[in-house]
């Protein structure tokens, strides 16, 4: 038998981590918008969307130990714009992944623009005092994955969750874009 194990997107200022199987980028903070919300191509500078915290859940099962989070997408190709990407935070050393004691709300004018992971005031404090806050999540690959969590979990929990975000340029192309799988692999006995 091997563990259970769930992806899970957290919301809110709790905040409520709901299992998801698909997640969608918009401008609330919300784990199921349908199409409400969308990301507006601005007239100039950048949008955001708001940031999306995924972890796994270990919800049970028979293991002694998952350990050695790591993650990665399925390349893409948005369009985006000038400097437009889908973006994952990053620390400046260790894991990259954010602790649940660390965990932001997403905030952003709704409708309109999330607020940058990395913007000194209203960004992720977990990540906007970094070097590089973020990086496109291109840099990682199944060759190439980051390092989620590299803790130890030998019962249920949930372990350190990534935050993304969409960063849309003035001269994006609008309208639905493709999926992007995103993969957690993690070792187990």
């Amino acid at each position: 038998m091997a563990a259970t194990v769930e992806i899970r997107e957290g919301n809110g200022s709790g905040p409520t981590w709901s299992v998801v199987t698909a997640a969608r980028y918009c401008t609330a903070d919300d784990y199921n918008p349908g199409t409400s919300n969308p990301i507006p191509i601005p007239s100039s500078g950048f949008n955001y969307s708001y940031w999306k915290s995924h972890c796994l859940n270990i919800a049970g099962g028979t293991f002694t130990k998952v350990s050695n989070i790591r993650w990665y997408p399925s390349s893409y190709s948005w369009t985006l714009g000038t400097n437009g990407e889908v973006r994952v935070g990053q620390r400046d050393s260790g894991d990259h992944g954010c602790p649940d004691a660390s965990y932001d709300q997403a905030t952003g004018t709704a409708g309109t623009s999330g607020d940058a992971i990395e913007d000194g005031t209203s960004g992720h404090s977990y990540y906007n005092g970094q070097t590089t806050p973020t990086t496109n999540i291109n840099t990682y690959s199944e060759t190439n994955k980051m390092q989620v969590d590299s803790g130890e979990y030998t019962s249920a929990g949930r372990t350190k969750h990534i935050v993304t975000q969409v960063k849309v340029a003035s001269d994006a192309t609008q309208g639905e874009q493709a999926d992007i799988t995103y993969t957690f692999v993690w070792d187990e006995i």
